[in-house]
């Protein structure tokens, strides 16, 4: 196991400085021992005190200063199995908000491109298997997320990312607890991508205006503010929301956040497996590097290629492939798992705008995340047994397994 200790002015810009550490599952089982290894690698055993270490005891994880930590003892205690994993704290960023402007601009200038190297007409689109109605987004149709009687009622959906706008009319009387895991700034979502993602998973069943756009319409809502309001948050931040998440008993975490490496980070896999053994299953995006129409399909990120974390790609309302959606990577446990509806997804917004349309494997996930609730309130299954009935649920697509997993998510089969 590597161990970077190079100190944080030598260190590239996506680094913070911070050592990311995995604890042995005794450690992970005790807290008091853990708080007693911090001591012995820091001198501190007051969390964050002065940029001391942080613990967060349900994910048996701690964050600790390179600068201040006692490196020799970290490398001992990996020696002895005590630290199972350590990586350097990253920086990570919506996988959202790309417009349905640039998408189609963008799309529209590839074809007429590719027509005149090849000196043929422009191909027509394919023709749209569903569209936004009065009555539902498209994204609800094509997963059949409003055809069901279940609600996401007594399941809790945690949705980490940059908040909730808490003044929106169509969460009015919804049962949210909100926390911002991001010094200096509340849970009000100021940025606008936490606020769709959530609405897309745990939307209402009758807005005040306009379509249905929520999945799970009576789910307990958690929203974890773990990236600023500018879109971006370290790993602290997402580990911190994570360890609320679990400790406030979620059983789905949905996150459409990333970082684009292409490795697998031994934290987070270690900490979804955790999670799933504690009965919750943590969705991810896959990712939007992929620059589809110049031959370039891009790789799923941190966190979603972990192997215990299920990886959601993006489709449009033709069901193709989104030309942004990360392909599986090559790494162990970096393919797509599932697929589903990420392109032009109209979705709650922070007032006055109250509602828009954006793309990205952002909005993608919370479908998937909202649909496991549904399959968790019908089948009672959690964890593993959660995975397992979204990926057998799935509506298999004429397309490659690696860019759509199982295929497209769907809602439990009418009972």
């Amino acid at each position: 196991m590597q161990l970077l200790t190079d100190g944080a002015t030598t260190w590239p810009d996506q680094l913070t400085g911070r050592l990311v550490l995995v604890l042995a599952d005794d450690l992970h089982a005790d807290p008091d021992a853990a708080r007693s290894a911090l001591a012995e690698m820091t001198g501190s055993t007051t969390a964050g005190a002065g940029g001391g270490p942080l613990l967060f005891p349900a994910l048996g994880v701690a964050i600790v200063p390179v600068d201040a930590t006692d490196t020799d003892a970290v490398t001992t205690m990996i020696a002895d199995r005590r630290i199972v994993a350590a990586e350097p704290e990253r920086v990570y960023h919506v996988r959202g908000s790309l417009s349905e402007e640039y998408l189609r601009g963008f799309a529209d200038a590839a074809a007429f491109l590719h027509a005149q190297a090849v000196d043929v007409p422009v191909e027509e689109a394919a023709e749209p298997v569903a569209e936004d109605t009065a009555e539902l987004t498209w994204g609800l149709q094509v997963t059949n997320a409003a055809t069901v009687a279940e609600s996401g009622a007594g399941i809790t959906v945690a949705v980490l990312d940059t908040g909730l706008d808490l003044e929106h009319p169509d969460f009015v009387g919804r049962d949210v607890l909100a926390q911002s895991f991001v010094e200096g700034e509340t849970a009000q979502d100021a940025n606008g991508h936490g606020t769709h993602c959530i609405g897309t998973s745990c939307g209402a069943l009758t807005p005040e205006t306009g379509p249905r756009y929520g999945v799970a319409h009576e789910a307990r809502i958690l929203a974890g503010k773990v990236l600023g309001d500018a879109g971006s948050g370290t790993d602290a931040e997402i580990l911190a929301g994570m360890n609320w998440a679990v400790e406030n008993g979620a059983q789905i975490i949905s996150m459409s956040l990333g970082a684009d490496v292409d490795e697998v980070s031994s934290v987070y896999e270690a900490v979804g497996r955790r999670a799933l053994a504690a009965g919750t299953l943590v969705i991810a995006a896959a990712g939007n590097n992929a620059d589809r129409e110049n031959g370039d399909p891009g790789f799923v990120g941190v966190p979603a290629n972990s192997p215990s974390i299920m990886a959601v790609g993006a489709v449009d309302n033709t069901l193709a492939v989104a030309p942004f959606s990360a392909r599986s990577s090559g790494v162990d446990g970096g393919q797509v798992d599932l697929a589903a509806p990420g392109v032009d997804v109209y979705s709650a917004w922070p007032m006055p705008e109250r509602y828009s349309t954006i793309s990205g494997t952002s909005m993608a996930t919370p479908h998937v995340a909202g649909i496991a609730a549904l399959w968790a309130q019908r089948t009672g299954a959690r964890g593993e047994a959660l995975w397992g009935a979204l990926v057998r649920g799935a509506s298999r697509l004429p397309l490659p397994s690696d860019d759509v997993g199982a295929g497209l998510v769907q809602a439990p089969p009418p009972a």
